[in-house]
């Protein structure tokens, strides 16, 4: 069922009287917010509560000979300083590999380094103190005796049989590998009529999150019970990494997560500082607070990226894609990052190239690589930016080489919307998908031929713009298949628990979590619409592995497709005993009832009975009066978990219209478009708004951010002076189109949204810039970021890459 309306209707099992679904309707934490009144772990104080602040090594590599730390203990307010050695008595070791990336190996990684610091950055010694200030002063004075090591930069060389082994006992510097070839690459370039080959790099960045990385942890000897203040994405996850390495039972440690200022994913992996500020806790028998600073953030929140890509594309001069073949080279730093592994990215790039396209010959590898930076892993959009980016491009390199217009050529190629379910050349299985729909949407949205005709006009006047596109799948609902069958104890699973209080309103408990993008709004309606209450009697409580269902948190744009799906049927359920219990009292018949706007009506008049104050104070208070044997059950939990499709995968395209000004090489972004299809829209506002946020992140990697290192290992721009990200200023006006099909593996057929505008903006500001300067006969710009000093280069027929 594809519908292409811009506030697209609903499946006909979610049109209940009086539903929220594909409504735009104001978030429940929103005045809270707004007043301040959010509840961050920097707000966290608690009694005892001491600070946490790590000195950290100054070299990409070296080797800790001594450690003098006299000083800093008798430093003013110095409760404790701890080494790396004496912390690996409290906590273990962890490795970040999974069974199903075969062959993908690590080293062992403490929570404070024991024998050697890898990057720049990494923490040697943690110093615990009565203030954060009086900490980081008494770091100041630690001596540390090192022994500076050969580092590991380009992963060009990381292979070298001359460059040194970052980790001797793994015998080389590969991580993991994978090899694929689909089809007949060879036969499929043999057929063209052109091959067209580039080489693609993408920077370096990171999160940028409002928020940066923060916990409080405190053990309690009492009852021997950890508790966990974090900013994460998945509490689910901490707390069985905490309980694992301290030594403990799950059920002695709860994990809170209340307001989180962003995550994008950075919030979603473990870091050795949050190890280690937990193992202070239980070693100091009290609460211990670790916030990171910018700096820290720049030099030890995950970075992404960081792909060199050579890549090929055969092509028949009737537009025919006849092959894809790509190589990916990546750096990860010292470590594969625990528990989620640094390998899924390049896996991700390998699976997606080519993923909107028919063509069935693909031949790709890719290797991970080990270096002295910091730790590489999943952030927003996972390879999906990467491998639309090498598709995208090559097709629209491709389409110039033939003469071809290029929407033209992506109408001759991309998966008709007819011809599902079908199984992409590298084994991706798709449910539904509506590239042509969605195409043929956003070049009405533009108007493609009217744009044409006014940049063809612009070049007469020296005015040199560009039209660049992307088609993209993305990776939502997430099952088993992406973690939990490499060993991984990572639910992909949710769950709900409803219950309807003594005064008629609804409690919700969600295993997934609030970062800043709507998940309470987007839980509060399900419930609300599956139930038949209004919204503000419904109150959402998320972020507490006590309180809460077994659940995955939110990562991977599952917290609607998932979540969501559990809260609705646990609504459902809830709605199903309360009527019971309902028609008991009335006499009536229950499939006769239902529950509309919180009071129980006749279903087929709409005549109202009772409200639900009334029930739930017969239930709750006067029991006796219900008729024997009868027990009402007004609290219900259920689950939800895919089982039909490994992902939900989405699909959309998005276009960028820009301007280049060739004296100077700056770009301005004039508009940008996008038509992406999530399935189920259950609150427009949210989803075009995420996409929004989606799109500035993907043109923030296109021009602006990259982490800089110089050839020793240091970062170069550890500051917001110096990190470029984009901002409001500079962003284009972003139209948002939808096309909906639903997937059938829930009733609510909602997919995700949260990373589309991630995965395609980078592309098709790429193509823009292209686009734009091809009639100048520039050389291909397939680097990015595209700074200035690159497209004056291209100008110039030089190779525009940075040295």
């Amino acid at each position: 069922m594809k519908i292409a309306d811009d506030v697209p209707s609903v499946l006909s099992a979610l049109d209940r009287p009086n539903s929220y679904i594909g409504r735009s309707v104001p978030r429940p934490n929103l005045a809270r917010l707004t007043q301040g009144r959010g509840q961050y772990v920097s707000d966290v104080v608690l009694p005892r509560m001491a600070h946490a602040a790590f000195a950290r090594s100054p070299h990409a590599h070296a080797r800790i000979k001594a450690i003098a730390a006299t000083a800093a203990r008798k430093a003013p307010g110095v409760i404790a300083v701890v080494t790396g050695a004496e912390l690996a008595k409290v906590i273990t070791p962890w490795v970040g590999v999974l069974t199903h990336l075969k062959g993908i190996k690590s080293a062992p990684q403490h929570a404070i380094a024991v024998e050697r610091a890898c990057w720049q950055g990494e923490a040697v010694c943690a110093v615990v103190a009565r203030s954060r200030a009086e900490a980081e002063d008494a770091a100041a004075l630690i001596a540390v005796d090192y022994e500076v090591l050969p580092a590991v930069i380009d992963p060009e060389t990381a292979l070298d049989a001359a460059t040194p082994v970052i980790h001797p006992e793994l015998g080389d510097n590969l991580t993991f590998e994978r090899v694929l070839n689909a089809g007949n690459a060879d036969k499929g370039f043999a057929d063209a009529d052109a091959v067209v080959a580039a080489t693609f790099l993408f920077g370096r960045h990171t999160g940028v999150t409002n928020e940066p990385r923060a916990i409080v942890a405190d053990w309690n000897p009492g009852d021997r019970r950890l508790t966990v203040y974090q900013g994460t994405q998945a509490p689910h996850m901490t707390q069985n990494l905490f309980a694992k390495h301290l030594g403990l039972e799950e059920h002695q440690v709860r994990v809170l997560t209340k307001d989180v200022g962003g995550s994008f994913g950075i919030k979603v992996h473990i870091y050795a500082d949050e190890m280690a500020t937990v193992a202070l806790a239980k070693l100091l028998k009290r609460p211990v607070k670790f916030v990171a600073d910018r700096f820290e953030s720049f030099v030890t929140d995950i970075h992404a990226r960081d792909h060199r890509i050579t890549a090929r594309i055969g092509v028949k001069n009737d537009g025919a894609i006849t092959a894809f073949e790509i190589d990916d080279l990546t750096g990860i730093g010292p470590y594969s990052v625990y528990p989620r592994t640094s390998g899924i990215e390049a896996n991700q790039v390998v699976n997606l190239v080519g993923g909107p396209y028919t063509c069935p010959n693909y031949r790709a590898r890719a290797r991970v690589v080990f270096q002295n930076k910091n730790v590489m892993c999943q952030y927003r959009a996972v390879g999906h930016p990467i491998a639309t980016a090498v598709t995208e491009g090559l097709v629209e390199l491709a389409a110039a080489k033939i003469g071809m217009d290029v929407a033209e050529l992506r109408r001759r190629n991309l998966y008709p919307d007819n011809a599902y379910p079908a199984t992409g050349a590298a084994g991706l299985k798709f449910e539904g998908l509506s590239h042509h729909a969605s195409l043929g949407k956003i070049l009405k949205m533009m108007d493609y031929a009217g744009l044409r005709a006014e940049q063809a006009k612009l070049r007469q006047r020296g005015v040199h713009r560009g039209i660049g596109f992307a088609s993209f799948i993305e990776v939502t609902n997430p099952s088993a298949a992406f973690y939990g069958v490499g060993g991984a104890r990572i639910t992909s699973q949710d769950g709900a628990t409803v219950k309807l209080d003594a005064t008629g309103a609804i409690f919700i408990h969600s295993g997934v979590t609030e970062q800043g993008q709507g998940t309470e709004s987007v839980l509060a309606q399900c419930v609300a619409s599956s139930f038949g209450v209004p919204l503000e009697r419904v109150r959402v409580i998320t972020g507490d592995t006590d309180n809460t269902p077994y659940g995955g948190g939110t990562w991977a744009s599952r917290a609607a497709g998932i979540g969501g799906e559990a809260a609705w049927q646990a609504g459902k359920a809830l709605r199903a005993n309360v009527l019971a219990a309902a028609a008991s009292i009335l006499q009536a018949d229950p499939t006769a009832l239902d529950i509309r706007n919180g009071i129980v009506v006749d279903a087929d008049s709409g005549r109202e009975r009772m409200g639900l104050d009334e029930v739930a104070r017969v239930v709750y208070f006067r029991p006796d009066t219900l008729p024997p044997g009868f027990q009402a059950e007004f609290v219900v939990t259920r689950h939800y978990v895919p089982r039909a499709w490994p992902f939900a995968f989405t699909n959309g395209v998005q276009a960028s219209y820009l301007e280049v000004d060739t004296r100077t090489g700056a770009v301005k972004l004039i508009r940008h478009w996008c038509v992406e299809d999530c399935g189920t829209v259950i609150n427009p506002q949210l989803v075009d708004e995420q996409i929004r946020g989606g799109i500035v992140q993907g043109i923030g990697a296109v021009l602006f951010e990259h982490c800089r290192y110089d050839d020793a290992g240091q970062l170069l721009n550890a500051t917001m002076m110096d990190y470029l990200v984009p901002m409001a200023a500079e962003m284009p006006d972003i139209d948002i189109g939808h096309v909906v099909t639903p997937t059938a593996d829930s009733e609510l057929g909602a997919k995700g949204a949260g990373e589309a505008g991630t995965a395609g903006a980078p592309a098709c500001v790429m193509n823009a810039v292209n686009d734009a300067l091809r009639p100048l006969g520039a050389a291909p710009i397939t680097a990015m970021p595209i700074a200035p000093e690159m497209i004056l280069r291209a100008l110039r027929q030089n190779h525009p890459y940075p040295r």
